[in-house]
């Protein structure tokens, strides 16, 4: 298989979209300038003032569309030159409408033709789903601004020419929409201006919306199916101790692509049109790049734009090789368990906290999933909900987001109980190959004594050489080196103003205190890393990345219909 290289939009594609958004800019501004007094007195003789207001308004409502329109001709959406075609012959109409602005529409008129020429350029999948929720959008908006016309008709009854009876109304009403001037006449002009302004403000809001959603990023519902799930933990047993994050590929929310012969798989999720891998490739490194290719071609496919997050030194390499770039994300904490002591200065506040805990009947348990009874199972479940930290379970490249399932039997568990007894907190590890651990869930009641969790990370740590287990992973600390860095000796006034800047961030997402609880265990530092197409992308990959961390909420939109299953082969 050749493999698929997807580093940026083709030049092409950038400079149509850019055009596409100065001609927006170009419409909005026209309908600033002043018009031709020739132009307008000719024009009022065909067109009544009620009409070119509207025009001049659908101008603008074109204009900012057309803006709108050029993330999605730079991701080669079909849809979006679709509609691109339509605003653009629009426009045309509409600048003559509004003043016989000539030199605007032949600038539409243009546009019209350069998309028509290039449309080979724009291939990728729409998501169906969204023109069912764009015709919604659409009617609903339609639908109110009726009814609003209509009420205010209603309200005005007695400032009508004649008795125009309800079926003059709702004509009066639908007219007001696309910006017609109905059958009834006002005794008093302000009446009749702000039926027109209610209908049809109405009227560009229903089209400016349905527009907007049907060409909203499109996403893909995760089915990975029992043979696949299958494949995929065969591929765990033999190649999971590569990478400290492969067990999370088990998560449901993430989609699999495979390669041909289904000897590497790439686990993603698409997140607001951005195809969001965690990890490394699952697989012998050989097969990475046909899989690697697999998901690139796919989302060139669909138009959603790649990034990796928290992928390792080899897999970056594999990335930046298909034309991704690569910034060090962060660092993981590792800690060799063979090496590990609680003796020494370094540690002093660890094996206190340690100490105190114990010295206070604090006990912990260190067991497999399988091993324990229902009970018990049901009863770490049960305080697991209750220590948790809001109502929203977060978690995507390095969290499995849940607990006793029966899948999990090898996942470690260390279950803390105070001296009655009472299950105060447990840490849940999922396995890394056979002789590692992954920390997955970490809940602590904040009722319980000051250091809880120091005492059953330590626990763990401590008897892990009997479980076999030389390697365990900790929490991932986002920028590390920067707060490293910044308190050696010589740090230069940018690295200090960086670390202050992230010391205020952390009072959100605690950045530094992550660093600070890991830091104390003495650690080794793995680097991760994310892999994106180009700069500008990073903000709608950072988003997304957020959305599927559960820092940002999600919109709440209606199941959309089945798709064909995510699980794919190339």
């Amino acid at each position: 298989m050749t493999q698929t290289r997807v580093a940026r939009p083709p030049l092409s594609r950038r400079t149509i979209a850019r055009l596409v958004q100065v001609a927006g800019l170009l419409d909005v501004l026209s309908t600033l300038a002043p018009h031709r007094r020739g132009h307008m007195s000719a024009l009022m003789e065909f067109v009544p003032a009620f009409g070119v207001l509207s025009a001049r308004a659908g101008t603008v409502v074109v204009g900012l569309l057309l803006i709108y329109l050029g993330a999605g001709l730079r991701r080669g959406k079909r849809r979006a030159w679709q509609v691109a075609v339509g605003l653009s012959a629009l426009a045309v109409a509409l600048h003559l409408l509004k003043g016989l602005d000539y030199y605007a529409a032949g600038v539409s008129a243009v546009l019209f033709v350069m998309l028509l020429a290039t449309q080979d350029r724009f291939t990728a999948l729409a998501d169906r789903a969204n023109r069912w929720r764009a015709l919604q959008a659409f009617v609903g908006f339609a639908a109110a601004g009726f009814a609003l016309g209509f009420v205010e008709i209603g309200i005005r009854v007695n400032h009508l020419v004649g008795t125009p009876g309800v079926a003059q109304w709702a004509e009066q009403a639908a007219l007001g929409l696309v910006g017609v001037h109905g059958p009834l006449e006002f005794r008093h002009r302000f009446g009749g201006d702000i039926v027109a302004y209610t209908t049809g403000a109405c009227g560009l809001l229903a089209v400016g919306v349905a527009l907007v959603v049907l060409l909203r990023p499109g996403s893909r519902r995760p089915e990975r199916g029992e043979e696949g799930e299958a494949r995929l933990r065969e591929l765990l047993e033999r190649y999971g101790k590569a990478d400290s994050l492969s067990y999370f590929a088990t998560r449901a929310d993430k989609s699999l692509m495979w390669s041909g012969n289904r000897a590497a798989v790439v686990a993603y999720r698409v997140v607001n049109g951005v195809s969001l891998a965690a990890g490394d490739p699952i697989g012998p490194e050989s097969a990475w790049p046909e899989a690697i290719g697999a998901w690139l071609a796919d989302a060139q496919a669909h138009g959603w734009t790649p990034a990796v997050l928290g992928c390792g030194n080899a897999a970056g390499k594999a990335y930046r090789k298909v034309g991704l770039d690569v910034v060090e994300l962060g660092d993981e904490a590792i800690v060799d368990t063979a090496t590990f002591s609680l003796n020494g200065r370094p540690m002093r506040g660890v094996r206190q906290a340690v100490n105190r805990m114990r010295r206070a009947g604090y006990t912990c348990r260190v067991v497999r999933q399988r091993d324990l009874g229902e009970a018990e199972l049901a009863e770490a479940i049960r305080a697991a909900d209750a220590f948790r930290d809001g109502p929203v379970e977060r978690g995507f490249s390095m969290a499995l987001s849940r607990l006793g399932d029966p899948r999990d039997g090898d996942c470690l568990l260390v279950l803390c109980h105070d001296e009655s007894g009472t299950l105060r907190g447990l840490l849940q590890f999922v396995p890394w190959g056979a002789d590692g651990l992954s920390l997955d869930l970490m809940r602590g009641d904040r009722s319980a004594d000051n250091g809880l969790t120091e005492l059953m990370v330590v626990t763990v740590l401590e008897e892990a050489p009997a479980l076999g287990v030389r390697r365990v992973s900790l929490n991932f600390a986002v920028l590390r080196s920067v707060f490293a860095r910044a308190e050696e000796l010589g740090a230069g006034p940018v690295l200090r103003l960086w670390s202050r800047l992230l010391r205020i961030a952390s009072r959100l997402w605690q950045i530094e205190s992550l660093y600070r609880s890991n830091a104390k265990y003495l650690p080794s530092w793995s680097p991760r890393y994310l892999c994106f197409p180009t700069a500008r992308d990073l903000p709608r990959i950072a988003v997304a990345a957020m959305r599927a961390e559960a820092f940002l909420p999600e919109p709440r939109l209606r199941r959309a219909p089945r798709r064909k299953p995510a699980e794919v082969t190339v």
